[in-house]
């Protein structure tokens, strides 16, 4: 007969947090193994004070999280876990967890042993018991990268290749988050359906993690005007994304990649895929408006 070692423990296979230069907005990246558990936890925990948002991006859930501190009343059935701690110090990001019965179990054990926690200071849980958990992670910088152009007529897809990088670069300080395929204007020398990707990684190493990425892209890439882009902010300024939807909409002016003023924004590899490197940047994890075909009129 079968046995399971922890029949009450469903472990999270590994969080993460990234958060802005300020330290004043954070966003916490849960990888689940449960979706169960995870859609129980993005509908209760998104009633604490220090969620902002929270959404489910394939097998992770994400809480955007304001710092501080506070006393969550919780209630069974209506609100029984949720986020009451949330600080950002030097190199490191704690999050505090609280909840009772099942909830409580979620807040300590099953988040405890997750891959990437630092330390962690629990509260006994299960039963009835009201359980909460400290959880202190490495402070992590948002990485995106943009690629575009690197196949033929002949051979390659630039969707494939970016994905295998990306897995190939993921190490401990660089965590692989989203691929996000992007939709552009189908312009007359594309070579055949005009997308461009993005990647985004959590790393706390971001020159090491981009160094990587380019020598490899270097490497790989069939065409001798392959575009790749970062962007090292938080979050993409209007001003790019205003440029990605244009560049959705039609054709722009190779030059005019140029002329934006974003200071995370670096060009890396300077081809002609360029264009569309940088407009994918903004669309990371925004799938279906990244995926939407404009007419060049909407």
């Amino acid at each position: 007969m079968a046995s399971i070692s922890d029949p009450y423990v469903i472990r999270y296979p590994q969080i993460v947090a990234v958060a802005d230069e300020t330290g004043s907005s954070v966003e916490l990246i849960e990888f689940f193994d449960c979706i169960g558990g995870a859609m129980w936890t993005q509908h209760h925990y998104a009633k604490s004070p220090l969620v902002r948002s929270v959404r489910c991006i394939g097998s992770t859930t994400r809480f955007l999280l304001r710092p501080g501190a506070v006393d969550l009343a919780l209630e069974g059935s209506r609100f029984p876990a949720g986020i009451s701690g949330v600080s950002v110090t030097g190199d490191e990001i704690a999050v505090t967890y609280i909840g009772m019965g099942g909830g409580g179990v979620g807040a300590t054990s099953c988040r405890a042993a997750a891959r990437g926690v630092l330390r962690e200071q629990c509260d006994p849980s299960g039963g009835g018991k009201v359980a909460g958990a400290t959880l202190w992670l490495p402070r992590r910088q948002r990485v995106l990268i943009g690629v575009d152009d690197t196949d033929t007529a002949e051979e390659g897809a630039t969707w494939t290749l970016v994905h295998n990088i990306a897995k190939a670069v993921e190490d401990e300080q660089s965590v692989y988050l989203s691929h996000t395929i992007v939709q552009l204007f189908p312009v007359a020398y594309r070579t055949k359906n005009c997308v461009s990707l993005v990647t985004e990684f959590a790393t706390t190493e971001p020159e090491r993690l981009i160094g990587r990425f380019r020598e490899l892209l270097k490497k790989y890439t069939l065409s001798q005007k392959t575009g790749m882009a970062v962007y090292t902010g938080f979050s993409p300024s209007e001003e790019l994304v205003e440029y990605g939807r244009s560049v959705k909409r039609g054709e722009v002016a190779p030059d005019r990649v140029q002329n934006l003023s974003d200071p995370h924004l670096r060009i890396v590899m300077n081809g002609r895929g360029i264009t569309g490197a940088v407009a994918a940047l903004p669309f990371f994890t925004r799938y279906e408006e990244a995926l939407e075909l404009c007419s060049g009129k909407s």
